[in-house]
């Protein structure tokens, strides 16, 4: 009995600081949003007004927060879709095939994960100048004269600008999963591979039949991750690479929050913004759990 009142102890204050400062720093914080999104207010004065639901209702009747709900959609898809396949595939060829500077290799696909997300974005603003940068200077050897007299506004154009932003977030993330994977497929026992290829598996048939379902469970979390953390890393780059422009055609959930509650001074509007970005968020991790659970293989 004293053992199990003595273990009880331990695990309670084991667990108590961790408790209290996720109660501090997360619980208290989120209540707060909520509550705040209830009022009107500018965010310096201390003159709130409380007006219900309706900063929700302007909220859904906004245009431009469609805009930023389809942007951070379609990145989340995109996005995804493209790193995880070139991680996966990278991840593959870099662990099963041998390659000359394998090493090098890893380290050059890891190098965008050590960069700053300012200095991924200058890099990228660069490469997409519609004058002097890399991109339109190599499709002017194809385009003539008509590319130096019309040169493509990657970063200006309303069409184009939200998937300049998705080349720059794939080519950001791909060496972090890509490494992620590497350590699981490592993991394989070369066995299974030798036998599948003595029953005339090819090494396309071996990824989708021993690779995969072996590394699931590894995706499955770390895709969890990932699709959470887009939203987060979609504003970095957004505010260091367009702001939002050009009129607001690459805006995303956290760009336009922060627009609406530090930029308009829309403090309450901003923050039923960020009541929706927290539902979205919490019901896509609960959705992506049931979708992608399977039932773990072992070896």
């Amino acid at each position: 009995m004293r053992k199990k009142k003595g273990r009880g102890r331990f695990i309670f204050f084991c667990l108590a600081p961790a408790v209290f400062l996720f109660a501090i720093f997360m619980i208290y914080p989120t209540i707060g949003v909520f509550r705040m999104s209830m009022y009107k207010w500018g965010g310096y004065t201390s003159e709130k007004t409380f007006v219900g639901l309706d900063n929700f209702k302007t909220l859904f009747q906004s245009d431009k927060f469609y805009q930023a709900f389809q942007n951070t959609v379609l990145l989340i898809i995109v996005v995804t879709i493209c790193t995880f396949a070139f991680s996966l595939i990278f991840a593959a060829i870099l662990t099963r095939e041998k390659i000359k500077g394998q090493n090098f290799f890893r380290i050059i696909f890891y190098i965008p994960n050590i960069l700053s997300v300012v200095v991924i974005s200058a890099i990228f603003s660069a490469i997409y100048d519609p004058n002097q940068g890399l991109l339109n200077s190599f499709l002017n050897l194809f385009r003539g004269a008509d590319g130096a007299e019309n040169p493509i506004l990657w970063l200006g154009s309303q069409k184009i600008v939200i998937y300049s932003i998705v080349i720059a977030m794939i080519w950001q993330a791909i060496g972090y999963y890509m490494v992620m994977y590497m350590a699981s497929m490592a993991n394989v026992p070369e066995s299974l591979y030798e036998s599948a290829s003595l029953e005339g598996a090819g090494k396309i048939k071996q990824f989708f039949s021993i690779t995969l379902p072996l590394i699931w469970t590894n995706i499955r979390t770390t895709l969890t991750f990932f699709i959470i953390s887009t939203i987060n890393m979609s504003f970095l780059f957004v505010k260091a690479m367009t702001n939002g422009g050009p009129d607001g055609a690459s805006n995303v959930f956290l760009s336009y929050m922060y627009q609406e509650a530090y930029t308009n001074s829309s403090y309450g509007y901003g923050m039923a913004i960020g009541s929706v970005v927290f539902i979205f968020s919490f019901a896509l991790a609960g959705i992506l759990n049931v979708v992608t659970k399977r039932e773990e293989i072992e070896f």
